[in-house]
């Protein structure tokens, strides 16, 4: 916890800082999801079988994304716990 006292600004905008991190964890686990998606369709897809190897740069590059999503969103977590008394 800091040594100064949070006046109710910046209580309001730690909560501001919560609530945009978690919408960015949404939004990585969004654009994951699409990108397992479209990975998993030009694989069910024989006619496109020339394409494999970028469904499986989509597939790949989904769960990687998955997961730096979830890193980026407990970093900043803890380093807004800092902020805050709970």
């Amino acid at each position: 916890m800091n040594d100064k006292e949070l006046i109710l600004r910046d209580h309001l905008a730690l909560e501001r800082t919560r609530l945009a991190n978690e919408r960015t964890l949404f939004a990585y686990i969004r654009t994951s999801l699409y990108l397992l998606t479209a990975g998993i369709g030009i694989l069910q897809i024989q006619s496109i079988s020339r394409l494999d190897g970028l469904a499986w740069v989509c597939v790949v590059s989904g769960i990687i994304l998955f997961f730096f999503g979830f890193v980026r969103f407990w970093q900043m977590r803890k380093h807004l716990k800092g902020y805050r008394e709970e």
